[in-house]
């Protein structure tokens, strides 16, 4: 499991011209499943984006969680983490999780972070959806599990 994650100001997401999704403040973590990724998974990088201190304190160092500053999160699903461009131009897709199974750990992952008291807006699982986001630093964290 993989997730980009970036500290944020406003940011919407829409699909079809419709808004679906918007946070004022947080964190936008776009997030890829890999084949044979599990439960266990899914809960650990929820945890590990839950507690990340990537917001500056009074002493402008980066001390403080999304959940320690009342920002929200905006979880958006996306495939392409997993493209292998290794050979040749066109990225192949075999390392991502198939759809049914990567979208039941996008959304345990997604139940994990409200756990910790977290506000959680969710994208739409494999629609084409149009993010616009105003990056805050910028901040861009890449883990992976």
């Amino acid at each position: 499991m993989k997730a980009v994650i970036q500290r944020v100001k406003q940011t919407t997401l829409s699909v079809d011209g419709e808004l679906i999704s918007q946070i004022p403040f947080g964190l936008a973590v776009y997030l890829g499943v890999k084949v044979g990724d599990t439960a266990d998974k899914a809960m650990q990088i929820a945890k590990k984006i839950a507690n990340m201190r990537i917001f500056c304190d009074d002493n402008d160092k980066m001390n403080l969680s999304v959940k320690d500053v009342g920002g929200e999160v905006l979880l958006i699903s996306q495939f392409t983490l997993y493209g292998d461009c290794s050979h040749g131009n066109r990225p192949s897709f075999t390392l991502a999780e198939r759809p049914d199974e990567a979208c039941a750990l996008y959304n345990l992952c997604a139940t994990e972070l409200r756990n910790f008291g977290i506000t959680v807006k969710q994208g739409v699982f494999g629609a084409d959806m149009k993010i616009q986001q105003f990056n805050d630093g910028p901040v861009t964290i890449i883990y992976e599990i």
